[in-house]
């Protein structure tokens, strides 16, 4: 049976901080958006509470047939050599099997081959959220066997209408084509989800429509796929940390404010084209209590009004031109209300990253809450702030919402404030981060994400990179977003190291003298040993020396980015040609070798191994005759 049971729900009380998440077991989560306009649904039902590295389904077809829960709705579906084989006859077929249990933060991982395909086009699919009858609506992600094509991955839905709704397009570095294995995941962390191709992030999505009860599914669309290994592992909750090989979560800084004047509709809806994951923005309060879109205490810098936000009333608020102080095209913007924001982010996609902007008091956080509650914004939504006061107002209030902490200088134990105030993240200010680095391994290990802010150059971002942080809030989102594109089709600078000769698992006889050879990328160093001893890459190895038997052949390739480590097992063999060649250029007397060469000749092993050893240090060099008389016993034995 490869679905298990759900876990028991854990307790809410300091759930979030209380289970620690490794960089390994989490993933990222806030996820890039395209510039189409999608209509983002959010479910209203609590998914079952993610127990960390529990894994739901591992299945490697084994058995030979179907696996119990397993659910073929169309299409032909076998278990055949280990391995399942999905075919779908037409393109106009996309035919499914399901599996699982509804998750709200998941790995589903697998390996697929395509078989046969009616065209590069064609292409096969992880079930990311599918009703176990295969009915629509669904989603997928995608890989076609043209898997370099403009669109050869994909995250779509499938409609009630039976339509296509492509939300994010990829093209990998490689192809897929046929016959070959190509190792695939999604990580999915409610409406948000990273495609995985072969170890590495191809794309990003924030355009989900999470149902209520989608299990996980395969699909196969004009090919024959076989999948093996399909697990599906539940994540913990906090999928704002970055796995190692990620690129950052971009944040634009006051939407896309170096392009658009800051806080406005039209800042947001440039920085959603431009690819950013979270739009960051101020709320404060107006006069009667609304809240509003806006950085500064008064309205003097952003618009054609002066006095105090807390002075003016929404009416007056309302009234003030915020875009004409930026430049003369965004005459008439306006300054938002947080309700206004909202409903353009759950209509047209995106996230919200709001910093509840100086004090406020409790009865005023729960107002801005509460249009967070009504706008259907709750998962989609990330607070922090400042004022300490806040985001403990905000967790007694919501403790589901997460919670960043903004901080100018670094606290003196940064994790002890994090588990103080139920952080999912702490923010400080991106040079005071460089300057203490060390800071951010401790947060991480407490399942604590590490966002910096506010960074604008290729420099810094590099530098924040190397140290592990999570996200950056920033000017430049767009920038910020193809430095992310670029990083994802960089070379690995990680080392690696294989032994390329003995092979692994070589059988060799005495006759034979094969050369140590070690392949290594991005390494300063590479170490070698042989059985434990110091050894070298070129290294000719006489097998008339060693024992019988298994020898580990180890190496270590280190460099800037880490080490890497390889070994080599081999089988030095018994055999009578071996065993002749150890007596031919074992430097023993002429005599010698004759007599030991006629005994091997006649199969006379055991007088072969008295020979050795009563000639050994006479007329046979004592250390090879040990060897010819322990071979010539193991041959006797035979």
């Amino acid at each position: 049976m490869t679905v298990l049971p759900a876990p028991p729900s854990l307790r809410r009380a300091g759930s979030r901080f209380g289970a620690l998440r490794t960089r390994a077991a989490a993933s990222v989560a806030v996820l890039a958006v395209t510039g189409a306009a999608v209509a983002v649904a959010v479910a209203t039902s609590s998914p079952a509470t993610a127990e960390p590295g529990n894994v739901v389904v591992s299945e490697n077809f084994s058995a030979g047939s179907l696996p119990a829960g397993w659910h073929a709705v169309d299409g032909a579906w076998k278990v055949e050599n280990g391995r399942l084989y999905g075919t779908s006859a037409s393109s106009s077929e996309n035919n499914k099997i399901t599996f699982g249990r509804h998750l709200n933060d998941f790995r589903l991982e697998a390996t697929m081959r395509f078989e046969s395909v009616s065209a590069a086009t064609r292409w096969a699919s992880l079930g990311i959220d599918v009703p176990a009858s295969g009915a629509t609506p669904w989603w997928i992600a995608t890989m076609r066997s043209g898997t370099t094509a403009a669109n050869g991955l994909e995250f779509a839905q499938r409609t009630t209408a039976n339509a296509w709704v492509v939300t994010n397009t990829a093209s990998a570095p490689s192809a897929a084509g046929t016959g070959r294995d190509v190792r695939v995941a999604v990580e999915v962390h409610g409406n948000q989800a990273r495609w995985i191709l072969d170890g590495r992030e191809a794309m990003r999505t924030s355009s989900l429509q999470r149902s209520a009860d989608g299990v996980q599914g395969l699909f196969v669309n004009g090919a024959t796929v076989s999948y093996d290994d399909v697990t599906v592992t539940e994540l913990a909750p906090n999928g704002y940390l970055r796995p190692e090989g990620s690129p950052f979560s971009v944040i634009a800084h006051r939407g896309a404010s170096a392009a658009a004047p800051e806080n406005t509709l039209v800042a947001q809806e440039i920085a959603r084209k431009g690819g950013a994951d979270w739009i960051e923005n101020d709320v404060q309060p107006s006069k009667d209590g609304v809240p509003f879109i806006l950085h500064d205490g008064t309205v003097d810098r952003t618009t054609d009004g002066t006095g105090n936000i807390r002075d003016l009333t929404a009416a007056q608020i309302k009234a003030l031109d915020a875009g004409s102080w930026f430049g003369p095209q965004y005459v008439g913007e306006r300054v938002p209300t947080l309700a206004e924001q909202l409903a353009d982010l759950r209509t047209r996609g995106g996230n919200l990253l709001v910093e509840i902007k100086g004090k406020h008091t409790r009865d005023e956080v729960a107002t801005i809450i509460q249009v967070i509650r009504d706008e259907q914004m709750m998962g989609r939504v990330f607070i922090q702030s400042f004022e300490v006061d806040a985001l403990r107002y905000t967790y007694e209030i919501a403790p589901e919402l997460p919670l960043g902490l903004l901080r100018s200088t670094l606290d003196a134990d940064p994790v002890a404030i994090a588990k103080e105030l139920h952080l999912t993240a702490y923010n400080p200010d991106g040079n005071a981060l460089l300057a203490k680095p060390e800071v951010v391994a401790p947060l991480h290990a407490a399942g604590v994400a590490v966002m910096a802010w506010t960074m604008d150059s290729a420099g810094l971002w590099q530098r924040l990179e190397r140290i592990g942080a999570d996200a950056i809030i920033t000017n430049r989102a767009a920038e910020l977003v193809g430095w992310n594109s670029a990083f994802v089709q960089r070379a690995s600078a990680d080392p690696t190291v294989r032994i390329t000769s003995p092979a692994d698992g070589a059988r060799l006889d005495r006759a034979q003298s094969p050369v140590i050879a070690i392949a290594a990328t991005n390494a300063d160093t590479v170490t070698v040993t042989l059985d434990g001893k110091k050894s070298a890459a070129g290294r000719k190895l006489d097998l008339t020396k060693l024992t019988a038997g298994r020898h580990t052949i180890s190496t270590e390739a280190t460099g800037p980015e880490g080490t890497a480590t390889a070994t080599s097992t081999f089988t030095v063999t018994v055999s009578q040609a071996g065993l002749g060649y150890l007596i031919l250029t074992s430097g023993a007397d002429p005599a010698a070798v004759t007599a030991m060469a006629t005994k091997l000749a006649h199969a006379q092993y055991a007088e072969l191994a008295t020979y050795a050893d009563r000639q050994a240090g006479k007329l046979v060099p004592a250390e090879i005759a040990s060897v010819i008389a322990a071979d010539a016993r193991t041959l006797a034995l035979k």
